[in-house]
């Protein structure tokens, strides 16, 4: 994976001139004044990690499975969000982990996290580290932690634990380890004529287990579910032991123990393995492409096929602004176009699985979609977005080279509130990111320099939905900071409006503080309590997700 960016350096893609024109009039976008720092002349710190620590670990793992090199550290620095891409980028890896450490087994792993305990080394879970909420970043000293923050630290790697365990096919489940990438679990699966059919926008990177602790939701999930719904048992390593969690599908043997694993993000311990409910691969899949006059509008017809059926495996809605850059970049590729000239709003709506029950509910839908003013449009666009289904990663790298900001961010609310949701989170990023009132960038006028907002709606349930938004703007002087800004006001403006911090991309830091808003200070107690009973020297993804706290007396 590239380590100051997105995926496959091979598939990276520059923009085109006209893109780059475009940008430059309409946002107000210049080329960078300081190009991006090659990997080679990144200064790591000096790793912190106690000798008799580095000792203890590799007698756990193996020498091989301890690793200090630079490129190493620096590959296992932060996430791959906008703000950390752009800190790696200038050769900011101040908080790079002191160590790598790969263990090979569920044993491996209780090992490094005893002999971590014993020496006060914070542990950061390491997956496929995609993480854009700041789940890879505890904070230093400082900095907000008032436990750990000065620390050593390692990132615990779990690449090694890479297998398909086991299959059941009479019970339709499977058991995968954590770092198992997305495609190879699939095609693993496949070779058993079965499917996860979970694909999230991070699906060529992302593992099983960050699909687990993150909460994870697939672009096909109004017809497969969420990660979370397919997960029936989970292994989990803590400081203090092993959880096995799981014995049937559903219980009533008290609180079902793997909700509070699952979305965790690595502060109550490492999970090891998965067992989730799989499906037979599909058979035929079919994606169309329909335009609605308005949002609202297909809004509505989205809410109408959640609620009374026929439920697609795909559903999408984008906004007036998305469906028109969408169509934008359709033309400029010489791809279909999204929709007609006329503008509206583009939806996805998408069947898999069994030719004959793909057609009857195609055409159920099709009646549906169009009592809500919708015009079907082919299958030019759907197949236009499948291919192009995990390309957005790569299309934000390319706008970073030429100096445009590009983020997102994503909340979701019951469908009563999912219009004044949309108009908050719109207004606090149109308001927190415009230019000072009457003076454009470079001395530009006519509105230049103002934000481009898009939103989609990708999730949907039969009481709300989930808002996807896409900011793109010039990029400044000091982006990370103008972002930091703009990201509070939003994340004041989601809670105000009674929207989730987030649906799918978690917690991390950069939600943690309105996260315990959310659920409160009795909530915020009892993740406290948990996190001391599983973790009592804290030294698992601490200020992640759970707001620290003084250690308790004689700790």
């Amino acid at each position: 994976m590239l380590w100051s960016g997105w995926g496959d350096p091979a598939r990276a893609t520059p923009l085109p001139a006209a893109a780059v024109e475009l940008l430059r009039d309409l946002l107000g976008v210049r080329p960078p004044k300081v190009p991006p720092v090659a990997l080679e002349s990144i200064e790591v710190p000096p790793s912190r990690l106690p000798g008799a620590a580095a000792d203890a670990l590799a007698g756990v793992v193996g020498a091989g499975g301890l690793r200090t090199d630079a490129e190493t550290r620096i590959r296992h620095t932060r996430g791959k969000s906008t703000p950390d891409l752009l800190r790696v980028r200038a050769g900011d890896v101040s908080d790079a982990p002191d160590a790598v450490v790969l263990p090979g087994t569920h044993e491996e792993v209780l090992g490094v996290l005893g002999v971590c305990a014993e020496h006060l080394v914070t542990v950061i879970p390491f997956g496929g580290g995609t993480s854009v909420v700041g789940g890879l970043a505890p904070p230093r000293a400082g900095s907000g932690s008032s436990r750990a923050g000065d620390r050593p630290r390692i990132a615990l790697d779990l690449r090694r634990l890479d297998r398909l365990l086991a299959v059941d096919p009479l019970s339709r489940t499977a058991t995968l380890q954590p770092g198992l990438r997305a495609p190879r679990a699939e095609e693993l699966l496949r070779e058993h004529g079965l499917t996860l059919g979970h694909y999230p926008q991070s699906y060529e990177w992302a593992t099983v287990g960050g699909f687990a602790a993150a909460r994870s939701s697939g672009q096909a999930s109004t017809g497969y579910g969420r990660f979370d719904d397919m997960v029936v048992a989970l292994t989990v390593a803590t400081p203090e032991g092993t959880l096995e969690l799981g014995r049937a599908p559903k219980s009533a043997a008290g609180p079902d123990l793997r909700q509070l694993v699952l979305g965790s993000e690595g502060a109550f311990g490492v999970i090891t393995s998965v067992t989730v409910r799989v499906r037979p691969a599909p058979e035929t899949a079919v994606y169309d492409g329909w335009r609605f006059p308005a949002f609202a509008e297909g809004t509505a017809a989205l809410r109408t096929l959640a609620q009374d059926g026929p439920l697609p495996t795909v559903l999408r809605l984008a906004d007036e602004t998305e469906t028109m850059v969408g169509l934008a970049r359709a033309h400029e590729s010489g791809g279909p176009a999204a929709g007609p000239e006329a503008g509206g709003c583009l939806a996805i709506v998408g069947f898999e699985g069994v030719a004959g029950d793909v057609a009857s509910r195609r055409a159920a839908a099709g009646a549906v979609l169009r009592t809500f003013g919708g015009e079907p449009l082919g299958g030019g666009p759907g197949e236009s977005w499948a291919r192009g289904r995990f390309a957005a990663p790569y299309l934000r790298d390319a706008l970073l080279d030429v100096g445009a900001f590009a983020e997102t961010l994503e909340t979701a609310a019951f469908w009563s509130g999912i219009p004044a949701l949309y108009a908050a989170v719109r207004e606090a990023l149109t308001g927190s990111l415009a230019p000072a009132a009457g003076a454009g960038p470079h001395g530009t006028g006519h509105g230049a320099g103002r934000p481009l907002v898009m939103c989609h709606i990708s999730h949907v349930y039969p009481a709300g939905a989930s808002l996807y938004f896409t900011v793109l703007s010039a990029g400044g002087d000091d982006a990370v900071a103008r972002w930091a800004r703009a990201k509070g006001a939003v994340n004041d403006a989601i809670i105000a409006a009674g929207g989730t911090i987030s649906h799918h991309h978690g917690v991390g830091t950069d939600h943690r503080d309105w996260y315990a808003r959310e659920i409160g200070p009795l909530g915020v107690e009892v993740l406290r309590a948990v996190k001391d009973r599983l973790d009592p020297a804290g030294i698992l993804n601490p200020g992640v997700l759970v707001p620290d706290h003084p250690p308790a007396p004689g700790r």
